[in-house]
């Protein structure tokens, strides 16, 4: 019999056992037809692979990621993921559908004609995050919208549901209506969840509601009360603590999650992606096998790809070829039988594919210092404030109480513990302010500005002083969107992202080097975070605890309400 490639000598993850056996592994087609060592005299291989003792294992699987949070192209994004073995992918695109509705969905669809790594899209649940009360983007997602997705396209789930007030407290809300839709439609379709720090009988509503997984920061304690009530859980690199690994290990739970990335900046992309997380889950306890069970089967299990997740007869030849199992020392990546990675990283840059009204999307004008002169409540004297301290170890903020002075009507933000935080409305030209106050571990002095806002995209500055601000949120306009670091008037580094003003077109080592830049200058500027980029861009995700900040004012996140300034 006539075969396309056959593997020899090789150590072969069996899923079902969760070992490595020393064994032979038989593709015909883009499929896999025989794993073992008998037979192989009667098979005919057009090509043979001598792995020599080298490692197999299924091509990764990450079912929970946003192609925009690396701030590029479909097609860029998988020059980076398939060198670290990534095979396929289900993505998010809820963040292109807040600057561009369907019209975005649709775009990243045609882009992602590509054959190293299969994308899966999900529908965007909420778009926007919340409501047009608290938050103003450029595209919506209904369900007039969720409808022409499902007739339209293959679309994968429904992405991560985040208005939890909406699911559990509302009788008539959209993401109801929606998720009545996709049920009437898409009876099997999977709906993906957002419920950070919901616990008790509205944990219990939400998971009703018809959502039954999480990908947000997890707790041991939190883990037990979700797993126990039916949940599957997608674990994120926060969420890889010691002790969480811990409880998963002890309690046998491999069945009930998933290793995921979420969001994983161009900077950090082209170091490393789902194998990073397979290297951590290792050094915190858990044996390779079941790391690698975790982002290979459970995953596809999860999403309903019966046809991936494992070395079997009959399943898609997405495989890594690995020169050491423990360093996850990857030597080639193969897709449907053939060789997409052969060991050498070549980033080659890409044509526009967008349509051209992408690259010119901010309705917005120009600032001056002005700008920034916040009113006050007390014309002279002493005034209570709310504030966003910023945490160094999550994007979760806390509401504190801060003493600000005022001085003939004003708000003296600048001679004080904060930093001013302003949303600008990039899209329907409406001229309303937002203010809000930051504290604790933000810049020192300097500014930032991005269109790279969680999720609405609006245009967001963080400063210590209002030229800087001015400086930084100009440059922002002047590029087409981006993200912006200034000191003493000058920039100290950008990112320009045309595209929407969240993605670039650049070859993406040139733009991981832009962004890379980014960082440090907010380093410089004394950020403290563990990612300060999505620290700063998460500022203005109202579904996010516990305080945050849109063009419509500051909002209380629990209450999803809209809060002053002011106590």
């Amino acid at each position: 019999m006539e075969i396309d490639l056959l593997i020899k000598n090789a150590f072969i993850y069996n899923t079902y056992f969760k070992k490595f056996i020393n064994s032979n592994a038989a593709v015909l087609g883009d499929k896999f037809l025989h794993i073992g060592k008998d037979c192989i005299d009667e098979l005919k291989p057009k090509k043979v692979i001598d792995a020599e003792g080298m490692y197999v294992i299924p091509g990764l699987i990450d079912i929970h990621m946003h192609i925009e949070s690396s701030m590029t192209t479909p097609i860029n994004f998988t020059q980076a993921a398939v060198q670290y073995g990534v095979t396929t992918i289900v993505a998010d695109p809820h963040e292109i559908a807040n600057v561009f509705g369907t019209e975005g969905i649709e775009a990243m669809i045609k882009c992602s004609n590509v054959d190293a790594v299969d994308i899966f899209y999900g529908i965007p649940s909420c778009v926007p995050s919340t409501s047009k009360y608290l938050e103003t983007t450029g595209g919506s997602i209904g369900l007039e919208e969720v409808l022409k997705l499902i007739k339209s396209y293959d679309m994968c789930c429904l992405g991560e549901v985040m208005n939890f007030k909406g699911l559990i407290s509302e009788d008539e809300s959209l993401i109801k209506s929606i998720i009545q839709l996709i049920k009437k439609e898409k009876p099997f379709m999977k709906i993906e969840g957002h419920c950070p720090k919901i616990t008790g009988l509205d944990l219990s509503k939400f998971i009703y509601g018809g959502v039954d997984s999480d990908h947000t920061q997890q707790t041991p304690e939190l883990l037990k009360e979700k797993i126990e009530n039916g949940m599957f859980i997608e674990i994120q690199e926060k969420s890889l603590t010691e002790e969480n690994i811990k409880f998963l290990i002890e309690n046998n739970l491999y069945e009930h999650f998933c290793l995921v990335t979420d969001d994983v900046m161009i900077d950090k992309l082209v170091c490393g992606h789902l194998n990073i997380l397979i290297k951590k889950a290792v050094e915190l306890g858990m044996s390779v096998e079941n790391a690698i069970y975790v982002s290979t089967y459970t995953s596809a299990r999860r999403m309903g790809f019966s046809d991936r997740g494992a070395i079997a007869p009959g399943k898609k030849a997405d495989f890594i070829l690995l020169s050491d199992i423990n360093k996850f020392d990857i030597k080639s990546v193969y897709k449907d039988g053939k060789e997409v990675f052969n060991g050498k990283v070549n980033y080659t840059q890409h044509d526009r594919c967008f349509p051209e009204h992408f690259y010119n999307s901010l309705d917005v004008d120009y600032v001056n210092e002005d700008y920034f002169r916040v009113p006050s409540m007390v014309y002279a004297g002493e005034v209570n404030c709310r504030a966003m301290k910023i945490n160094s170890n999550t994007t979760f903020t806390d509401e504190v109480k801060v003493v600000l002075n005022s001085r003939e009507g004003e708000l003296e933000w600048q001679n004080s513990e904060c930093c001013l935080v302003s949303v600008l409305n990039r899209y329907t030209g409406q001229k309303n302010k937002s203010f809000g106050l930051a504290c604790g571990n933000v810049i020192k002095n300097g500014a930032v500005a991005a269109t790279y806002a969680h999720d609405q995209h609006n245009l967001i500055v963080m400063g210590r002083n209002a030229e800087d601000m001015a400086v930084a949120v100009n440059w922002i306009i002047e590029n087409n969107g981006g993200y912006c670091v200034v000191k003493d008037g000058k920039i100290e580094a950008g990112v320009e992202l045309p595209v929407g003003g969240i993605l670039s077109e650049e070859r993406i080592d040139v733009l991981a080097d832009k962004l890379k830049r980014v960082r440090e200058a907010l380093q410089d500027l004394g950020y403290k975070h563990m990612n300060e980029i999505m620290s700063f861009s998460t500022l203005s995700l109202p579904v996010s605890p516990a305080l945050k900040i849109t063009d419509k004012g500051l909002i209380d996140v629990k209450k999803q309400e809209i809060v002053s300034l002011f106590y």
